[in-house]
């Protein structure tokens, strides 16, 4: 999925099930991916499990994924991992960033604050920056890599319009996303939020 200035930018997937997560990290190290952003709440009744290691180290076959460390700001908890494969140690280790955002309860369509997304799609687009020069990709997951995904990409386009040209076609975000996968932003509420967003951007500029 493309982003305003990056081709391929996002990787759009539901939450890894019990019997996916060698998957998921694989596919995070194959597409060369620096951020992982996660929208929804772990949850082993609906067969959303924890993916990753709180410490010490996962051992997924060849792959091996180890915590580093980890940070709390609001309502944004950031890990930092190092992924290698055992099967290629000629490509060294990728470090990786999981940003677990905890401001979208399961019951609500749309986040609780405007400026706590933001503040999470910025903290994203810095880590990007800094660490892989905004090349890398950044694999975003919900529940159902549907409309919550498909919320923090368009929210993510809007504003690197905004940081580039100081204009933005919230529809035309949408509706590019939309194109490639339909039941990203599928509630209104969801649509009406990113213009509001939008609109705080501008105003905290």
């Amino acid at each position: 999925m493309d982003s305003y200035k990056q081709p391929s930018a996002f990787i759009i997937t539901q939450h890894p099930l019990p019997n996916t997560v060698k998957d998921f990290w694989r596919l995070v190290l194959d597409y060369h991916c620096t951020s992982i952003v996660m929208l929804n709440d772990v949850d082993p009744a609906q067969l959303c499990p924890q993916y990753w290691p709180e410490n010490g180290l996962h051992r997924l076959g060849s792959l091996q994924v180890e915590f580093v460390s980890a940070d709390l700001e609001e309502d944004v908890i950031s890990r930092i991992f190092r992924i290698y494969n055992t099967a290629r140690p000629q490509d060294g280790y990728r470090m990786v960033q999981q940003f677990q955002f905890l401001g979208w309860p399961m019951y609500r369509d749309t986040p609780v604050s405007k400026r706590s997304f933001l503040k999470l799609v910025h903290q994203v687009d810095k880590w990007q920056d800094e660490y892989d020069g905004g090349e890398g990709r950044t694999v975003v997951h919900c529940l159902n890599g549907g409309g919550r995904s498909g919320v923090f990409c368009s929210v993510s386009i809007v504003c690197e319009m905004l940081r580039q040209q100081r204009c933005v076609d919230v529809f035309h975000a949408v509706k590019t996303l939309r194109n490639n996968k339909p039941n990203m932003v599928d509630l209104l509420e969801q649509y009406k939020f990113c213009y509001e967003v939008a609109l705080e951007f501008l105003n905290s500029a």
